[in-house]
């Protein structure tokens, strides 16, 4: 018997051509998608500096302030580089209070907001700040204490409230 070729075994092959620019159309879709959303999500944060750069930008007769928010288990510990605000690095133990304790189990960003303004107000040139946290803290504390360290409310003569930045130039320190 002779073997016949048909033409329906030919006829059953599937045309990808369309189906593909499909698929090229969405991923450059969601790659130029994801490129603008992770702008939205983006934080600025540096690494604390070394050497003499800042303290040549310092004015003379006031001390450099290297203003320190540690996150703790127990609370905010807020300090300053001399002492300048009372002690000296923060250092989360057990020994020593926290400046803000937690309340109610929460860590309280209102009363961290009004210090940062406080200091603020003795130091309105400062810009830095250092955060630090322990290893335990969640993430969303974190981005919190910046936020209240970053921005604060201000009244206004006419009684409205108008928000201002505080210390805006947030570093990230690592707590060993």
């Amino acid at each position: 018997m002779r073997r016949r070729i048909r033409d329906e075994e030919h006829a059953g092959e599937l045309n990808i051509v369309p189906y593909l620019d499909v698929v090229v159309n969405l991923v450059m879709f969601m790659l130029l998608s994801m490129t603008g959303l992770v702008a939205l999500g983006v934080l600025n944060v540096s690494a604390p500096k070394l050497g003499g750069e800042a303290s040549a930008t310092a004015p003379e007769n006031q001390p450099k302030l290297l203003l320190t928010v540690a996150i703790g288990k127990q609370g905010f510990f807020i300090a300053g580089a001399g002492g300048v605000l009372g002690q000296d690095a923060p250092s989360p133990d057990a020994t020593r209070p926290p400046t803000i304790p937690l309340r109610d189990g929460r860590y309280d960003y209102a009363s961290l907001g009004a210090q940062m303004k406080k200091i603020k107000e003795q130091f309105p040139n400062e810009t830095a700040v250092i955060l630090s946290a322990d290893p335990d803290v969640v993430y969303d504390v974190l981005i919190q204490t910046m936020d209240a360290c970053r921005e604060g409310s201000f009244a206004r003569p006419d009684g409205s409230t108008e928000r201002r930045p505080l210390f805006f130039d947030v570093s990230l320190s690592f707590v060993g």
